[in-house]
This record gives structure tokens, C-alpha cells and sequence, in this order.
């Protein structure tokens, strides 16, 4: 007996009866009329919304969610949102050309309740149009789709997915922190996200290994969440034949991606066909019904793992994410501080010396002069970039330390008061921890300078004994020097153990530490450990040094191809 004839595509059914009534697309028997029209009558208002890419077998739609931009994030809306019913959020991470754009156009379908029989496919990413020359994504925007309205139809719970391109972008890694800052933005609004069901980590069956490249993404996107996401980290495996891809797992264990595991201990994942819009033909049909059944059973089996996983809700993301910011901030304040410090502690020993060496000479002449590397504060010119409606590139600095509060980073805060290094109303960074009030945002810096200065033992003494108590004017003008000196150490010293705990609670708290500027902060501070002695604080942080180094030898490789890629590029 022939083979039953092929579905017919939704535009050939409207074309034989354009006056009738919706008709269904599943299959049609030779010798049976059309099947009573159920599921295009489901479909009737989304294909009302949509526009025809493909009038094939399937036919493929284009969806017009409703559209809203803040700045760089987009967010896509379908339906309209019910605050009775569940919502459950995934994040996914991946490079291009892994599938993730058809991994959510899938869960859309799935979402929507489309089967392999209906013959019809809506698609909710739209695809980016490339130039000749371009080969990675130029986007830096986060995009936020939201599937409601079919709660307790296809899915207990509508559906929210962020997806985060741009990682990787041959431009440059501050592309790559614009992107850290869409997601924080999406995670600390008001009107964003605050919890996660999932993050799902995209590859294809075919990886053997996670490359520099996939692990200096993932690590990018996961270190500014707490620990407690790990049981909620997924692989979202695509291009699959529905065989246990044991080279990923085995590839994922090796780059010690933290993520979920199952009874087996290994990384829990999931699997999925990408080949949902290749036409059908007699001859392949029966094979893509195949590959529908692959990514059919991978869906069942995420939709059950998000319906038991508890979502994490990211107040702990927000607040790593700050933590992460004021590390930095109050590490490069520190390194001013403590170079400005050591300017000083220079300059009182350049004084030591030549009161030392012309002692008898200064009694006899009391005009005397002595020259010195006199230390002191000037503003110097930055450049500030764009200062948009979305990006405003500066330096928050207080007035009344005279000290840099946020600089470089600050990019987002239109003002003083909006920057993360403020808490509560006042700066986390500067010395006085000053109100905001008292800070400014310019395209000016503080920097430390020397200046070549000539005092006779009057300025000296003017200098270094004024405010001092009685007693201590008594000492002689060497001992206050010294007194001076010994202030300046502990200072150091302060600023040091403050700096110090500021990384052991970013590390105590968040998932990944390794980032490039931890990486160069733990250098810095183990090196003015060592000058002050401090042993174990010095053994703490080797060890901290050490286990990011075993763990971000693919990022830190990835990004220093990178930084050679663009010196190259400007050379």
C-alpha cells in the first residue's frame, strides 16, 4: 500500500478554501476527509500576530511579541502576565552558533504546545543580520522573553528566559563587562528579575572539551551569583541524536563547571534537536518526526526539573554583585592611598636624611635649606567617553578626602547617589565615608604627584608639629619625623587588613571569584603583605591565588589572546 501523502502546510490549506473556517494541519489519510479543526484554532490568534517567514512544510512564523527597551536590555513579551500564576526564569549561557536561538525558539513551541503533526513552527528570536565581514555577535544587549498565557495548559507556570549575547564580542573585554552590567541592572530593578529557576549552560552534542573561550563565559555570567545557584546550573545539550552525549559530561567534569548533579553524579543535562524548521519531505519525514521526539523528551524532562527545583532568589546576586564593584573600587581607592602614603613616608625620609647629615650646619645658619620630593594632590583630565541617556562614563570622587571613590567602572550612575559604592546614603570607599552628597561625578581624576620643594628647618618644623600635643612638641624634630613615619605604617597597614577582608568576603560569598581584577588585586595585595610582614595573610591569599589559577587558566588564556588580538589590531 502507498505511504499516506504529506501533511499539508497551512498555506495550502487556506489557499484551496480561503472562505472556510480554520482548518487543521495534521496529516490527512487518502481516503479520509480533513480531521475536525482543532489545533489551528488554537493557533488562529498567534498566526494573527505573526508574520509568515515560510509558507513550507512546516510552516514557519515569525512572532511580534510587544516590545520594551531600558537602555541595552530588550525585553519580548507574549501574552499578558497573571500574578496568580507560577513563573519560572532561565538564564542561558553559551557561545554562538551553539543553537541557542533555536533552543528558544523550542521552548516557546513547547510553551505554546506545538507538535510535530501540526506542521507549524513560530520562531520569537529574531535573526541577526550579519555583514560580509562579520562573524560574532554585535549586540551587547540582554534579552528577556516572556511566555504567559498558557499557564496550566501546556506548562504548569509561564515561562521567562534571559538570553545573553554578546559575550565574547571580538571588540574588546569591556564589551564583555557591559554585558555583566545588563544582568546586574536586570537583577537589582525593580521591574526585573529576582529569582532563577535555571541556568543553562548550551552546547552541542558534538564538544569534546570546554575551550578558553566557553569557560571564560560561563565563568563571566555565573561569578557574580552566591553559591547557592549551583544546584540550579543545568547543560542544555543541543544538535542531539538523543544518545548520552558522554563527551560533554565527561568535558564539563574536566573544567570543573559547578552545576547540578544527578543520581549518578554526573552533571545533570538535557537534550534537544535543532532541526524543528528543516522541511519535510516523503523521504525525511519519518526522521524528523524522530528528532521532534528527542527534543519532545528533552522539554518533559527540564519542564519536571523546574517544576521541583526551588528558584534562588538573587538577593544574594545583587548583593555579590555590589560586594564584587565595592571590591574594586575600595582596592584601587587603597592603591592610591597607599601610594600617596608612601610619597609621604619618602619625603620624611629624604628630611631624616638631610637633618641627619647637616645638623651642625643648620645651628650656625638658621637660613638653611633642604630639598625635597614634597608629596601632594592634583586633578588630572579623563576621558569620558559617552555621557548618554543610558552610559555615563566618569569618576565619582569625594571633596572632602580628595580621593578617587569610583574610578575606572562607574558608567551607569547619572550622579554621585546613584553609584554602587554608595550604601545607605554614603560612600563605602573614601577614607571619611562621606555622604553622597559631598562626592561628584566629572571627567576629572585625583592623582598623587611630587613636586621638587626647598624648606629651611621653620617649614619643617611648621609641617610636622602643628596639632601635635605638648608633650609631643617637645621631642625633637627627628622624633616627631619618626612619630610621623610610624602613623603612616599603621595607616598602611589598616588599609591593607581592610582590603584583605573585603576579597575573603567576596570569596566566602560568591560562586566564581575568578575574574582578571581579583586575579591583579590578589598580586597587588600579596606583594604590600610581604612588606608588612603579614605571614598569614600572605599564605591566605597564595592559596587564594592558587585555586584561581588552577581553575581560571582558560579564562585568564582567553582573555590575554584578547587584549593581544586588540593591540594588534591597533598597531
Amino acid at each position: 500500500m502507498d505511504p499516506p501523502p504529506l501533511s499539508k502546510t497551512h498555506g495550502e490549506i487556506h489557499q484551496q478554501r480561503p472562505d472556510s473556517p480554520a482548518t487543521s494541519c495534521v496529516s490527512m489519510k487518502s481516503d479520509q476527509s480533513i480531521e475536525p479543526p482543532t489545533r489551528e484554532r488554537t493557533y488562529e490568534e498567534i498566526i494573527s500576530k505573526s508574520t509568515l517567514i515560510s509558507s513550507g512544510s512546516p510552516a514557519v512564523y515569525q512572532l511580534r511579541p510587544k516590545e520594551e527597551k531600558f537602555g541595552n536590555l530588550t525585553k519580548k513579551t507574549v501574552g499578558e502576565k497573571n500574578l496568580k500564576k507560577k513563573n519560572k526564569t532561565i538564564l542561558l549561557v553559551g557561545e554562538t552558533r551553539t543553537g541557542k536561538s533555536t533552543l528558544i525558539n523550542s521552548l516557546v513551541n513547547y510553551t505554546i504546545g506545538v507538535k510535530f503533526e501540526d506542521n507549524i513552527w513560530f520562531e520569537i528570536v529574531e535573526k541577526e543580520e550579519k555583514r560580509p565581514c562579520q562573524t560574532e555577535s554585535q549586540t551587547t544587549d540582554v534579552t528577556v522573553y516572556q511566555i504567559f498565557g498558557f499557564e496550566d495548559k501546556t506548562l504548569p507556570f509561564s515561562l521567562t528566559i534571559i538570553d545573553t549575547p554578546g559575550f565574547g564580542d571580538t571588540r574588546g573585554i569591556e564589551y564583555d563587562d557591559k554585558v555583566s552590567q545588563r544582568l546586574f541592572d536586570l537583577f537589582g530593578s525593580v521591574d526585573g528579575v529576582n529569582e532563577l529557576s535555571a541556568v543553562g549552560l548550551v552546547m552541542k552534542a558534538s564538544e569534546n572539551r570546554v575551550n578558553d573561550r566557553l569557560k571564560y563565559i560561563f565563568d563571566s555570567v555565573t561569578s557574580p551569583f552566591g553559591k547557592d545557584i549551583e544546584k540550579n546550573i543545568v547543560a542544555l545539550i543541543t544538535h542531539s541524536d538523543g544518545i548520552t552525549p558522554k563527551n560533554v559530561l565527561k568535558a564539563l567534569e574536566a573544567a570543573n563547571i559547578k552545576c547540578a548533579k544527578n543520581e549518578k553524579n554526573q552533571p545533570v543535562h538535557f537534550m534537544f534537536n535543532n532541526r524543528q524548521t528543516k522541511q519535510r519531505t516523503e523521504e525525511t519525514e519519518l526522521a524528523l518526526e524522530n528528532t521532534w521526539r528527542v527534543t519532545g523528551r528533552g522539554m518533559d524532562r527540564f519542564k519536571d526539573f523546574l517544576e521541583k527545583s526551588t528558584p534562588q532568589m538573587l538577593i544574594t546576586t545583587v548583593e555579590v554583585m555590589n560586594t564584587r564593584i565595592r571590591i574594586t573600587a575600595c582596592i584601587n581607592n587603597l592603591q592610591d592611598r597607599i601610594q600617596l602614603i608612601e610619597l609621604k613616608q619618602n619625603e620624611i625620609k629624604q628630611t631624616q636624611e638631610a637633618l641627619k647629615k647637616y645638623e651642625q650646619e643648620m645651628k650656625k645658619n638658621e637660613e638653611f635649606t633642604i630639598e625635597v620630593d614634597e608629596a601632594y594632590k592634583d586633578k588630572e583630565d579623563i576621558r569620558g567617553g559617552m555621557w548618554g541617556f543610558f552610559f555615563y562614563k566618569g569618576a565619582v570622587t569625594c571633596n572632602v578626602c580628595e580621593e578617587n571613590c569610583h574610578h575606572p567602572g562607574c558608567t551607569m550612575a547619572r550622579s554621585p547617589k546613584h553609584c554602587e559604592v554608595m550604601k545607605g546614603g554614603r560612600c563605602t570607599v573614601c577614607t571619611g565615608k562621606c555622604p553622597a552628597s559631598d562626592h561628584v561625578k566629572e571627567k576629572w581624576r585625583y592623582v598623587d604627584k611630587t613636586r621638587k620643594v626647598k624648606k629651611n628647618i621653620e617649614d619643617v618644623k611648621q609641617k610636622y608639629e602643628k596639632n601635635k600635643e605638648d608633650h609631643e612638641q617637645k621631642k625633637s624634630l627627628l622624633e616627631n619625623l619618626q612619630t610621623e613615619m610610624d602613623e603612616l605604617k599603621s595607616q598602611k597597614i589598616q588599609l591593607l587588613t581592610e582590603a584583605y577582608h573585603h576579597v575573603e568576603q567576596l570569596e566566602r560569598i560568591a560562586l566564581n571569584v575568578n575574574s582578571l581584577s581579583t586575579h591583579v588585586h590578589l598580586d597587588f595585595l600579596i606583594e604590600k603583605m610581604k612588606e608588612i610582614r603579614a605571614t598569614e595573610k600572605v599564605k591566605k591569599l597564595e592559596e587564594m591565588k592558587k585555586r584561581m589559577d588552577e581553575k581560571n587558566k582558560a579564562g585568564l588564556r582567553y582573555m590575554f589572546g584578547k587584549l593581544t588580538v586588540g593591540k594588534d589590531a591597533v598597531i
